[in-house]
């Protein structure tokens, strides 16, 4: 590497010409492993500190402070674009030597950071990761002959290549699959509702006849249990229990994760007003817009659980109202409509309310009926689910194989004129 140094984060843009991209760890295109132009902001930076920052053709961006658990820091991508740009000061601007391929050093740095091999440099302060990159340059790593760097980047581009066209192949099936899961939801909870709306206020989409099923408030055949705070403050003197405590993020949108769930002690008579039931519908107040409102049905995974303030129980008169059918309803188009209709939303993310949850308006069929239409969607909804498994499982063993096929061709053990173990290259 000929250089390494920080960038800039310049200052608020000006509005014309003069403003560059600036190119943070969130641009990176992870897969590809390329910086993504179109994403950068606009930041406005001095004629004496462009020429110092500006990015070349060629350059590589090391991403040198940040990073989360799942996502260490330590991520390298190409700059291959025409327009002026900068990185952000988080990240550094890798200049290769001459007589090295950036396609070839970028894979290097991509087998470096899959192997782990960047963790051994990060210095971790209040959370944040930060990259030692003096530590981590000191690496010892074989370079091959200019020649043979470029050999390997054109073996690797197109090999990636045909990889991330699988790939892509399958998660448009994956978006297909998730189509139809809607679809079957639907239609299958409401028949019509994709071939016959009615077109009509207040409720648009729904099929102008519902076939004998009232459109009924989900406030008159459920109501909400809600749900505590920790507080440290609460008085645990008297007649206390400890029970497990599900939160907000124990709450998934098609599942309940009981595998991290916490334990919490309250007096008695409080865990009595908010322990769960089986047969509850779970609901969070607030989460991503799409998912916003998305019931999931509470089966008694652990006894006594308590439940968060944030998180609403909806229990529904066993007598007019499936659970299952209720959770179910949350997944339509209706249901989506309505939620995300109501919804009050802030830049990332979306909350409801109690009120709004029990102004949900709900085709209420007899009860016989209800479980008669479960039972149908969910037999389809788990051949997708398989289907989706099985799609999910490739996705895994590609991005394992596109890991691997780095890492072996950068270290020499996988002759790339032949792509042929290189252990096997005389047989």
């Amino acid at each position: 590497m000929s250089s390494a140094a920080n960038g800039t984060w310049g200052s608020d843009p000006v509005g014309d010409a003069s403003d560059v991209r600036c190119i943070r760890a969130t641009d990176f295109d992870r897969t590809a492993r390329r910086a993504l132009l179109d994403r950068a902001p606009l930041r406005s930076v001095d004629a004496k500190s462009l020429r110092k920052y500006l990015l070349r053709s060629g350059d590589i961006i090391l991403e040198k402070s940040g990073g989360g658990e799942k996502q260490p820091v330590g991520m390298a991508v190409l700059f291959a674009g025409a327009e002026a740009a900068v990185c952000s000061n988080f990240c550094a601007r890798v200049t290769p030597t001459e007589g090295t391929d950036p396609r070839f050093l970028v894979y290097v740095l991509a087998a470096a950071y899959g192997q782990g091999l960047t963790q051994s440099a990060i210095k971790q302060t209040t959370g944040i990761q930060n990259l030692d990159s003096g530590a981590f340059f000191s690496s010892a790593w074989a370079y091959p002959e200019m020649d043979e760097q470029c050999r390997i980047a054109d073996f690797l581009d197109a090999e990636i290549a045909r990889i991330d066209r699988l790939v892509s192949a399958r998660e448009k099936q994956v978006v297909a699959l998730d189509e139809r899961e809607y679809a079957e939801v639907t239609d299958g909870l409401i028949p019509g509702s994709l071939t016959s709306a009615s077109g009509k206020w207040p409720w648009a989409w729904l099929p102008a006849s519902l076939d004998d099923a009232p459109m009924v408030r989900l406030g008159y055949i459920a109501r909400i249990q809600s749900g505590l705070t920790v507080d440290g403050k609460r008085d645990l003197s008297g007649d206390v229990v400890t029970r497990p405590y599900l939160r907000v993020a124990n709450v998934q949108a098609d599942r309940i994760q009981v595998d991290n769930v916490t334990d919490i002690t309250v007096p008695a008579d409080i865990a009595k007003r908010s322990t769960l039931l089986s047969g509850d519908v779970l609901m969070t107040e607030g989460g991503d817009l799409d998912k916003l409102g998305r019931g999931t049905v509470w089966r008694g995974e652990l006894a006594g659980c308590l439940h968060q303030n944030h998180v609403f129980a909806v229990r529904p008169d066993p007598l007019q109202l499936d659970a299952d059918y209720l959770s179910l309803m949350t997944r339509t188009m209706h249901g989506r409509c309505y939620f995300e209709s109501t919804g009050v939303k802030t830049t990332n993310l979306a909350s409801t309310n109690s009120s709004k949850i029990l102004g949900f308006p709900i085709p209420l069929p007899k009860l016989e009926i209800q479980q008669l239409r479960v039972r149908v969607v969910q037999r389809k909804l788990e051949g997708i689910g398989r289907a989706k498994g099985r799609l999910r499982a490739q996705l895994e063993l590609l991005a394992e194989r596109r890991q691997a096929l780095i890492t072996a061709a950068v270290t020499g053990q996988l002759d790339v004129t032949t792509a042929r173990p290189a252990h096997d290259r005389d047989l």
